[in-house]
């Protein structure tokens, strides 16, 4: 019992070990950044229908104002970055 356990760390720490190797992430956005826009668009979008029909309460803005917030953020961020990503391609070029 005491030589599997030891067999089973130490392969866990090898292959392990072998992945820190192996895998690069290059800096950047992640591909999910057009899932990001649209989800931002699909939650502006149900907050201005919803903000018209008489199912708007206080607690339901409130309630589409905090994801909008969190996406908002997101889609500032991805806006910084891409303006420096072509920046930064064209003063090397």
């Amino acid at each position: 019992m005491l030589t599997s356990t030891v067999t089973t760390t130490t392969s866990t720490i090898s292959s392990s070990a072998a992945g820190i190797v192996s895998m690069t992430t290059p800096i950047g956005l992640p591909e999910y950044a057009v899932l990001t826009i649209i989800a931002l668009i699909l939650l502006l979008s149900a907050k201005e229908i919803l903000s018209a029909s008489q199912k708007w309460s206080r607690s339901l803005d409130c309630s589409l104002n905090m994801p909008i917030m969190a996406f908002l953020v997101a889609f500032v961020a991805i806006v910084v970055f891409k303006i420096a990503e072509v920046l930064s391609s064209s003063g090397s070029a």
